[in-house]
């Protein structure tokens, strides 16, 4: 496989970019006030194999706390960089810049407010004064990070564009690439080059095409920083897997990214196997599956809405595979990397996966779940929901548990799970419904991007969420 060509950016004792191993990453979910609980998830998610980890700061006191978690976890004579993700707060990413290896920040909440869907009008002489303001709030920032070495990490997010943004440039992709390029102008204006770019999405196809979108600007302005890879808030069990594997792994095979992060909404430390998973079946430069461009609207399955001698008339059409000795998961990384890079390309007909491992109707389910991921098919409930973090504000895996067993039959809906307010409206945006962290023990429900209920208590919260769909005409009774 041929990576593409970056620079080198230092993390700590680890190397990003091209000439190095793609590199690792979790992300904690504890508090990260929680100095005991933060220090034991570490070192679970190091002893996982990962390479890198981050930890929120929503604020100073979190960010000041980091030096004690940095310090207790090398007294355990463990030297993984620690990363600082930080929304909504510079003065948190300036505290943070002396304590850890690098700082996250999101181009949409760093200098611009947060977004609220406005509708904003700006001239273009108003607009050019913006981009002066980014610069003048970057370079303070940019001349710490430079005087500790520490590394930046530009993290933009679908979910979380800012409303000059989304103004200019509409929810797009060229809206996401945008926003990082104008960090990454002040970055190369001020000849800082320890950055890593990521712009991510819950949508497989926004942030794969994002991906692409932002290489040509950089490659088209000389610019060759690494770039950090994940899908948002993929969900869980094999949809998140599956989800995970198609975006991901379609840009490792043509040779983009350098550092990956398989979110999902389980114990943070279940994410590294499935990463390296990822990394390790793409090294081993797997045969590329391909088909003529697709003619039926819809792909189908074969096996299950297509006879097999039926799919023989169609064979050049039909992405098929065949896995032995392999596990269930890797089974299911493999699949969504063989399959999913071509359907992206808008290849195939027909899909067909055969494993030992597993029976007829796992194979035909994990069929649907790629094709699900490519939206190309939609047969079961879609869950937009994060892995969760710091900033959670109650028990998103349980949670998320719960609500799939209320709706899972809700086969025509988009269900968002979100544990805070900082990429909740946005990222599931394309959700029919939504069920965000508000406070403590508190939710707002959401129709679309607008609240219906909010503040509710989350004992309520499932029951009033039944009683939302009801109210909608969205609810049948499972069977």
């Amino acid at each position: 496989m041929q990576r593409r060509k970056t620079i080198s950016v230092r993390v700590g004792n680890v190397n990003i970019g091209s000439d190095h191993p793609i590199a690792l990453q979790s992300m904690t979910s504890t508090s990260t006030m929680d100095t005991d609980g933060s220090v034991n998830q570490i070192l679970r998610i190091v002893a996982a194999g990962a390479d890198i980890v981050r930890l929120t700061a929503q604020g100073e006191r979190e960010a000041v706390n980091l030096e004690e978690i940095r310090r207790r976890v090398r007294e355990q004579g463990v030297d993984v960089p620690l990363v600082a993700d930080i929304h909504f707060n510079p003065k948190a990413a300036f505290a943070a810049a002396s304590r850890v290896e690098k700082v996250r920040i999101n181009p949409g909440n760093f200098v611009d407010p947060g977004r609220t869907f406005k509708k904003l009008e700006y001239t273009d002489e108003e607009y050019a004064k913006e981009l002066v303001r980014i610069d003048e709030a970057l370079t303070p920032f940019i001349e710490l990070c430079r005087q500790h070495g520490t590394a930046i990490r530009i993290g933009v997010n679908h979910g979380s564009l800012s409303d000059r943004i989304m103004s200019r440039y509409g929810d797009t992709p060229e809206g996401m690439v945008e926003s990082a390029m104008e960090f990454l102008r002040v970055m190369v204006k001020r000849n800082f080059n320890d950055v890593v770019i990521s712009v991510k999405a819950s949508n497989v196809l926004v942030m794969t095409r994002t991906v692409r979108l932002l290489v040509e600007a950089m490659d088209k302005e000389d610019m060759h920083f690494p770039l950090h890879l994940g899908v948002t808030e993929a969900g869980d069990g094999e949809d998140g897997r599956v989800k995970s594997a198609v975006g991901i792994g379609s840009l490792l095979l043509d040779g983009i990214g350098d550092t990956i992060r398989v979110s999902l909404s389980e114990e943070p430390e279940a994410e590294i196997p499935v990463a390296k998973m990822l990394v390790d079946y793409i090294a081993s430069d797997p045969v590329r599956l391909s088909a003529p461009k697709r003619q039926r609207s819809i792909p189908a399955v074969v096996g299950l809405d297509m006879a097999v001698d039926e799919a023989s008339l169609i064979s050049d059409r039909v992405l098929s595979v065949d896995y032995h000795g392999f596990t269930p998961d890797e089974v299911t990384v493999r699949a969504a990397v063989d399959l999913g890079a071509p359907l992206l390309r808008g290849e195939g007909d027909a899909v067909s996966i055969t494993a030992d491992c597993l029976t007829p109707q796992q194979c035909h389910n994990l069929a649907l779940s790629i094709l699900q991921a490519t939206r190309l098919r939609f047969s079961k409930t879609e869950y937009i929901a994060c892995p969760s973090c710091g900033r959670t504000l109650f028990d998103l895996q349980s949670t998320l548990r719960d609500i799939k067993a209320a709706t899972s039959h809700l086969k025509h809906l988009k269900i968002g799970v979100m544990g805070c307010i900082v990429n909740g409206p946005g990222e599931m945006a394309d959700a029919d419904y939504g069920y965000v962290g508000a406070s403590a023990g508190h939710i707002t429900l959401y129709k679309g991007k607008t609240p219906v209920e909010k503040n509710i208590s989350q004992e309520e919260a499932i029951p009033r969420l039944i009683e939302l769909l009801k109210r909608e005409g969205q609810w049948v009774e499972p069977k």
